[in-house]
């Protein structure tokens, strides 16, 4: 098998990302102004990259994310295993105190290696990390060498444990913000990170 160069990108900026409410996997929103900037920011750093396909989860945040790429032409494939981890009853609300604190306490579990617990009706980091098995599986057996992935926040932490063989318990390790960028190459059956959350393609644009 060639070597693979994987980029993955976080989607860009949605209005319940600025209003601090929770989206998961059933909260289907667009990206605001300030995501779309961030999107043609990207766009504009690597449209001149060779990207042979594009992979985007089934929410259309990731798809707006790279819809210019694949105006170019480049072919894509929508792969609900690389939506968002489901908050369960938590999503499209702003958090209270009392979720706050249930969060805390779930994250926290987490990273103490209580993985099959979730959020109040949610998905637990093993549930996820199951279906992204598929996604993954998807990813490296396909013919391309240059694949974009655009995908989301928690899903990003846990798909990256899975790439690079490291417990879900450090998850949390892996630090993302809206349209950060990570790298990888894929060599002799295993995965090298290249970069991680990298941002300078925004330069230095302010968000709200």
């Amino acid at each position: 098998m060639k070597k693979k160069n994987i980029f993955i990108v976080r989607h860009g900026q949605t209005e319940h990302n600025r209003l601090n409410i929770v989206q998961g996997s059933k909260i289907d929103k667009e990206l605001n102004q300030h995501g779309l900037k961030q999107a043609d920011l990207f766009f504009e750093a690597y449209k001149s990259y060779p990207f042979q396909h594009i992979y985007v989860s089934a929410l259309k945040r990731t798809y707006q994310s790279v819809e210019q790429f694949i105006k170019l032409g480049i072919p894509y494939t929508i792969v609900p295993e690389l939506n968002e981890i489901s908050w369960g009853e938590f999503e499209g609300k702003v958090q209270n105190q009392s979720q706050k604190s249930i969060y805390y306490e779930v994250v926290q579990a987490w990273n103490n290696g209580e993985l099959h617990i979730s959020t109040p009706g949610g998905e637990s980091p093993e549930e996820l990390q199951k279906r992204q098995k598929i996604a993954l599986d998807k990813i490296i057996t396909s013919s391309f060498n240059e694949i974009l992935v655009c995908m989301h926040g928690r899903a990003l932490k846990s798909f990256l444990c899975l790439m690079l063989n490291k417990s879900l318990t450090e998850m949390d390790t892996f630090k993302h913000s809206n349209l950060c960028l990570y790298q990888l190459k894929f060599e002799n059956d295993s995965f090298e990170l290249v970069s991680e959350n990298d941002t300078t393609h925004l330069n230095g644009y302010q968000f709200l």
